[in-house]
């Protein structure tokens, strides 16, 4: 005897519908390629910069900011940025947008030290473009990766 609410359908388990989509290998791969492409953009932007005549000096700690500083700085960020996206992925059910409002949100708030920080206007304007060059390439790229993992 069938059950009136029985369709007769046999649905797959929804754990096997999304373990292959939400896998985050290429998320990370793209992640680390976009990460590399950060770290460069942002060390060549903060060379120019120096080579105009931006000191990166901050009143505070007294010393510049070298240039392999800004590249460190971005990788690890960057890194976080990935695990950001992994994180979301693994337990969000809208993992592009959530990761969005995460990151800009972080960005925002990353532009208010080189504010606070003392240094001239030339030194904080850099450093603000050195903080948004990174975001510009890694928000879009991982962004981008998790829209097409959810579909």
């Amino acid at each position: 005897m069938n059950s009136v609410h029985d369709s007769g359908l046999v649905v797959a388990p929804e754990t096997d519908r999304t373990s292959s989509i939400r896998r985050p290998r290429g998320l990370v791969g793209a992640g680390l390629i976009a990460a590399l492409v950060a770290v460069s953009a942002t060390t060549l932007a903060a060379a120019l910069a120096q080579a105009v005549g931006v000191d990166f000096e901050v009143p505070d700690g007294g010393e510049a900011i070298p240039l392999s500083g800004f590249a460190v700085v971005t990788g690890f960020f960057s890194v976080v940025g990935i695990v950001i996206a992994v994180v979301l992925l693994r337990w969000s059910a809208r993992p592009a947008v959530r990761f969005v409002w995460v990151t800009v949100s972080l960005t925002a708030i990353s532009l208010v030290p080189p504010l606070l920080a003392g240094a001239d206007a030339a030194t904080a304007i850099a450093l603000i473009g050195l903080h948004v060059l990174p975001a510009t390439v890694m928000i879009p790229t991982l962004a981008r990766c998790l829209r097409s993992r959810t579909r």
